[in-house]
């Protein structure tokens, strides 16, 4: 079974999201990136 997630994650590149997907048992098609933001200004 195919399955789709979207994943919103803070400073960290597609190769350790991937890496760490994988340690858990979890086998990766692929990773690609869709957006792009910076981070609001913490005060």
């Amino acid at each position: 079974m195919n399955i789709n997630y979207i994943l919103k994650v803070s400073d960290a590149k597609t190769v350790e999201v991937q890496k760490a997907l994988e340690q858990a048992g979890i086998k990766v098609r692929s990773v690609v990136e869709v957006f792009k933001e910076e981070a609001p200004a913490e005060n």
